[in-house]
C-alpha cells in the first residue's frame, strides 16, 4: 500500500517494518557488497570532491587510484550516477578499522573535519528513493539479506524504519514533511 505526502509517494512498509543498523553484527557490509556504488546527485559529487583532501589519507591505495582515474563517481549500467567502486564492489570511501567498514566521509564529518556527511542514498538506507513521472519521488523499503541483523534488532527495539531514519528523512525532505509523515502513521492507525 502507498500514500502520498507532497510530491513523495511512500510505501507503508516504511511505517510498519522495523529496522535498526547493527554494525557489530554486519560489520558495515553494505559499503562493500553490491555491483555499483551509492547513488549520488551532482551536488553531492561536488561536495564529495570538496571533502577529498580531508579523507584522502583514509582511503586505500586502490581507492585513490580509482578516484585519480575516473573521479569520485561514474554512471553505472542503469544510467545512474553512483560513487566509484574498487574491485567491482567496495565504495571508494570505505575504510576498514577493527574488522568493520566505515565511511571515510562520515568519519571526517563526525570529527568536525568536513561539512559533507555522506550521500543521502546511504543515509536513507534501507529506504531507496526513485524518481517517478510527473515530478513525484517514490520511497521504497529495500530488503537485503545483508541487513537481516538490522531487521532483528529493529524488531527487538520495536523501532519503525521511519523513526530509525528520522534525521536523514528530515535532512532530505524537511522537518515539516517529517511531521506530516508522523501524522500519516497516526492517521493510518499504525502502531508505533
Amino acid at each position: 500500500m502507498f500514500f502520498q505526502i507532497d510530491n513523495v509517494l511512500i510505501t507503508t512498509d516504511i511505517l510498519t517494518e522495523r529496522f535498526c543498523c547493527d554494525l557489530d553484527a554486519c560489520k558495515g557490509e553494505c559499503c562493500v557488497e553490491g555491483d555499483a556504488g551509492a547513488p549520488v546527485t551532482l551536488d553531492e559529487v561536488a561536495a564529495i570532491e570538496d571533502s577529498l583532501d580531508v579523507v584522502w589519507d583514509e582511503l586505500s591505495a586502490s581507492a585513490q587510484a580509482i578516484i585519480d582515474k575516473q573521479g569520485v563517481a561514474y554512471t553505472d549500467q542503469e544510467g545512474d550516477l553512483v560513487t566509484s567502486i574498487v574491485g567491482g564492489k567496495d565504495c571508494v570511501f570505505t575504510c576498514h578499522e577493527q574488522g568493520c567498514c566505515f565511511c571515510a566521509l562520515e568519519k571526517a564529518y563526525r570529527a568536525g573535519k568536513a561539512r559533507f556527511c555522506k550521500p543521502i542514498s546511504c543515509a536513507l538506507y534501507p529506504i531507496r528513493e526513485v524518481k517517478l513521472k510527473n515530478g513525484l519521488v517514490g520511497l521504497n523499503y529495500h530488503r537485503w539479506n545483508v541487513c537481516r541483523e538490522a531487521v532483528r534488532k529493529g524488531k527487538e527495539l520495536d523501532l519503525p524504519i521511519y523513526k530509525f531514519l528520522k534525521e536523514p528523512l528530515t535532512r532530505r525532505f524537511g522537518a515539516e514533511w517529517y511531521e506530516m509523515l508522523e501524522a500519516a502513521a497516526e492517521e493510518l492507525g499504525i502502531k508505533n
